[in-house]
């Protein structure tokens, strides 16, 4: 019973579920691993319902009708309300036709609340694991760093994948954790690459906060052709 109440972990290990890239339960935020529902293909494009709102009908109202009711804000406008917003400009308009360049698409959800009857997400769904978000208690206020981009979910996976990811995480903070430290303080004591190599996941561009500071470059044993010698 005292196994169950009060597991062996230097501290607590909160999980946060978000069914879509809005993140409105703030999973990013709260959660030492949050999972982020997402998905892997292309947005689908309506073109007609595009037009639409570009035409301004009173059938496709920008938001989906959402504040439409407090103030006039007047005619929408593709350019200013979706396009210049892009994060990354991955969206043109020309010839009556919206292009999304989905490589790199950052899921923002942004289009899709602005424009649902016109744009909906991919059919290939699934979630991204992200990790060490937490209030400040040692080192401040951190956001969920991306651990896993992509997973697959539905009703008959066994969710083997995402065990795999938590188990090697749990025993590693279990170990190297120090008293009153969340997984995502262990993260920057030890850093990210510790955490890869505990997890056995690749890098990716995704989990680069920033470019190296430090104009060295250190190498392990094995990762040298013929070790030291």
């Amino acid at each position: 019973q005292d196994e169950l109440h009060r597991p062996a972990f230097p501290y607590k290990f909160k999980f946060k579920f978000d069914g879509c890239a809005n993140c409105c339960v703030a999973s990013i935020a709260r959660s030492d691993l949050s999972f982020i529902g997402t998905w892997k293909d292309d947005i689908r494009i309506d073109q007609d319902a595009v037009n639409k709102y570009v035409e301004n009908d009173a059938g496709y109202p920008a938001n989906a009708g959402a504040f439409r009711g407090s103030r006039d804000w007047g005619p929408f406008d593709l350019e200013k309300e979706v396009l210049s917003l892009c994060p990354t400009k991955c969206m043109k308009f020309e010839n009556k036709k919206l292009f999304i360049d989905n490589p790199n698409c950052t899921r923002c959800m942004h289009c899709i609340n602005v424009m649902p009857r016109a744009l909906k997400v991919g059919k290939e769904t699934g979630c991204s694991m992200l990790i060490g978000a937490k209030a400040p208690i040692l080192d401040g206020a951190q956001m969920g760093t991306l651990l896993v981009p992509f997973i697959e979910v539905n009703p008959d996976n066994d969710y083997e994948a995402i065990i795999d990811v938590i188990e090697p995480i749990w025993d590693w903070w279990m170990e190297e954790g120090k008293n009153r430290e969340r997984v995502g303080e262990l993260v920057m004591r030890q850093g990210f690459q510790t955490l890869l190599e505990v997890t056995g996941l690749k890098a990716l561009p995704q989990m680069v906060q920033y470019p190296r500071t430090n104009p060295y470059i250190f190498w392990k044993e094995d990762e040298v052709e013929g070790g030291w010698e």
